[in-house]
């Protein structure tokens, strides 16, 4: 079998789901760049995701001490108070073999036989029972979660999920949308938060509700509402299908950030206080 020059990496998919379950592990989601190592013989190749050559003499050092005669290993390259380190989280290449349609789990096995040193690392399993807990108290981006019977696929997958670390806060609730398709109650809510005179509108919230939640909120929203939007200070407001309601509801919402237009990205509903 040829040694490819090029691999293209596997990416995961950003989700605002928490979850744990048997079929998946979790590791932590570094915040560096992406590296694939390319060894063939004494050769040493160190790519990005984009294809494009990084110079980084330690790392592939340490790469052409691996007892291996050909290897490719992906990870994140990232730097701090202790220097350099290459996270190896994967390996899709081994002596001559194609390891890609091998399950992670298995390739994780493969990779644990490897006498990695540093700058190298080993990316470990984190085995807390909510590991998004973890990463955000430790400061970290997020986690990834990764079927444990993942195959390595050449694009981005809802195999490998990424659970990024949030911010927190209450928001009034100043409409709602009506529910579309299968869903019932309402589709998402309209939130805002209160800036000195202004009621500003943040954006919608859309997931983190159940059935029971979609139509209790429905009922007690009803019961508020107005005939006009009670946003003073609001772009991007729905134009049609909207509800509006006295501000008197309030709701504690997870986002990632804020958008540059002031709006909530990814945001998530936490509870109803």
């Amino acid at each position: 079998m040829l040694f490819p020059e090029w691999v293209e990496p596997m990416a995961a998919t950003l989700t605002q789901e928490r979850f744990t379950g048997p079929e998946w592990t979790f590791e932590r989601k570094f915040d560096g760049i992406r590296l694939l190592a390319f060894r063939r013989g004494t050769d040493v190749q160190l790519l990005s995701r984009n294809r494009l050559p990084r110079s980084c003499p330690p790392v592939a050092k340490a790469i052409a001490r691996l007892p291996v005669h050909d290897v490719i290993l992906d990870g994140e390259l990232t730097w701090g108070h202790g220097g350099m380190a290459y996270h190896v989280f994967d390996v899709v290449w081994l002596d001559g073999r194609d390891v890609t349609q091998v399950p992670l789990d298995e390739r994780r096995a493969l990779l644990a036989k490897l006498p990695i040193e540093p700058p190298l690392a080993r990316v470990t399993e984190i085995t807390e029972p909510e590991p998004w807990d973890r990463a955000c108290s430790e400061g970290w981006e997020g986690v990834i979660a990764k079927r444990r019977d993942s195959l390595y696929e050449h694009r981005r997958s809802r195999h490998w999920l990424k659970m990024k670390c949030e911010a927190s806060r209450e928001f009034f609730v100043g409409g709602f949308t009506d529910p579309q398709r299968s869903r019932v109650g309402l589709g998402a809510l309209l939130v805002g938060y209160f800036d000195q005179e202004d009621f500003v509108f943040a954006g919608k919230v859309g997931t983190g509700f159940d059935t029971k939640l979609l139509l209790e909120l429905r009922a007690r929203l009803d019961t508020a509402e107005i005939p006009k939007s009670p946003f003073t200070k609001a772009t991007g407001l729905p134009r049609v299908r909207a509800h509006w309601v006295r501000p008197e509801v309030v709701v504690e919402v997870s986002f990632i950030e804020w958008t540059v237009h002031g709006k909530l990205r990814h945001s998530r509903l936490r509870g109803v206080r």
